[in-house]
C-alpha cells in the first residue's frame, strides 16, 4: 500500500491551473471535465485542525481528469516537472495502460506536462507517450528529453484560460485525420 503525508501537496499549482481552466470551459459550455478524487483512508487525524496527516491509498488511480469535450471523451493526467528529463517513472503502468484502453475504445488520452523551471505547459499527445514508454520497455531510455516534445503542442495562457488544452486536442484530432 502507498502511503499519502507530505507529497500530497506536490503538483497543486498546475492541478489549481487546470480546475480554473475547467471551470472556465464548462461556463463556456465548451467541455465537462472533472478531476478524479483518489480514494484513502485517514490513518491519523489532527484533532485540532481535523487535517489528515497520514493516509493509505485504498486502490491505484488511473489518471487525474476525465470528462467530455464536444461529445468527445477525454482523460488525462497532470505532471510536473523541475528538470528537462522526464522520468517515465512518474506514470504508471496502470495509468499508460487506462489511457491505452481510453485510446482504443474511441476516446482521447494525454499528458499536461507542466515544466516548472521553464514555465512551460506542454501537451503531451498519447501516441508520443507510447513511443517513449516503448522505447523504455524495449530496453531504451527511461525517460524522455524535453527537446524530444514537439514544441507546436506547448501551450500558452490567453484570455483567462490558464492551460488551453482545447485548442491542443483540436491539433491532435485534425493530425490524427490526416493519417487516416
Amino acid at each position: 500500500m502507498a502511503t499519502w503525508n507530505s507529497r500530497g501537496l506536490r503538483g497543486s499549482t498546475l492541478e489549481e491551473m487546470i480546475n480554473r481552466t475547467n471551470e472556465k470551459y464548462r461556463e463556456k459550455h465548451l467541455a465537462l471535465i472533472q478531476k478524479i478524487p483518489t480514494p484513502i483512508t485517514p490513518v491519523n487525524i489532527e484533532k485540532s485542525t481535523r487535517h489528515i496527516t497520514l493516509a493509505y491509498f485504498e486502490q491505484k488511480s488511473t489518471v487525474d481528469y476525465i470528462g467530455a469535450v464536444q461529445g468527445i471523451p477525454v482523460c488525462f493526467d497532470a505532471k510536473e516537472c523541475n528538470t528537462d528529463t522526464f522520468p517515465l517513472q512518474n506514470i504508471h503502468e496502470h495509468q499508460y495502460r487506462f489511457m491505452k484502453d481510453f485510446e482504443q475504445q474511441g476516446g482521447i488520452a494525454f499528458l499536461v506536462i507542466y515544466y516548472t523551471h521553464k514555465g512551460v505547459l506542454h501537451y503531451l499527445r498519447f501516441q508520443e507517450l507510447e513511443r517513449f514508454y516503448q522505447r523504455m520497455v524495449q530496453g531504451g531510455r527511461k525517460s524522455f528529453r524535453y527537446d524530444e516534445l514537439d514544441e507546436t503542442y506547448h501551450m500558452k495562457g490567453k484570455n483567462g484560460i490558464l492551460v488551453p488544452f482545447l485548442e491542443k486536442i483540436q491539433k491532435d484530432l485534425d493530425e490524427r485525420d490526416v493519417l487516416t
